[in-house]
């Protein structure tokens, strides 16, 4: 078999299945081997806290420690983001997407979408502790 046809693993299958997700189009069970990562089942994630919400929905993009990346795409650095202390920014970016971030949290509940919001703006170097609510996300839905 040609290297051109050889499965995607890894970040790359992190990515492949994120964006797969976010169009709702079918993925094959041969991402399942890749790189220790959870995938969810059908249009909605499984993940309940934000910790594994970011590991297995954001970090394919944002990287484990917030930090971004600039390649294939602009992927903004979450860590010491001074945008992130207004908890409804984030909410926003979450629920409606923007440029090239998809709107994931279509995807999740109101819980999960506090929770891994949460997790962002209390983690890596971002110490905002007014918490956004399940009612908050609600709201801004």
């Amino acid at each position: 078999m040609s290297s051109f046809f050889k499965r995607p693993s890894g970040r790359i299958a992190a990515v492949a299945t994120a964006m797969s997700a976010a169009l709702a189009l079918p993925v094959s069970g041969a991402f399942a081997d890749s790189g220790g990562m959870t995938f969810s089942q059908g249009d909605t994630f499984t993940e309940k806290d934000g910790a594994a919400l970011y590991a297995n929905v954001c970090a394919a993009c944002h990287l484990d420690k917030g930090q971004g990346a600039v390649g294939a795409g602009h992927y903004p650095a979450l860590a010491k983001n001074a945008n992130l202390e207004s908890g409804g920014y984030p909410v926003t970016l979450v629920l409606h997407g923007q440029n090239g971030m998809p709107p994931v949290g279509q995807m999740m509940s109101d819980d999960q979408v506090a929770a891994v919001v949460n997790y962002v703006r209390t983690h890596f170097g971002n110490d905002y502790k007014d918490a956004v609510t399940a009612q908050d996300v609600k709201d801004a839905r």
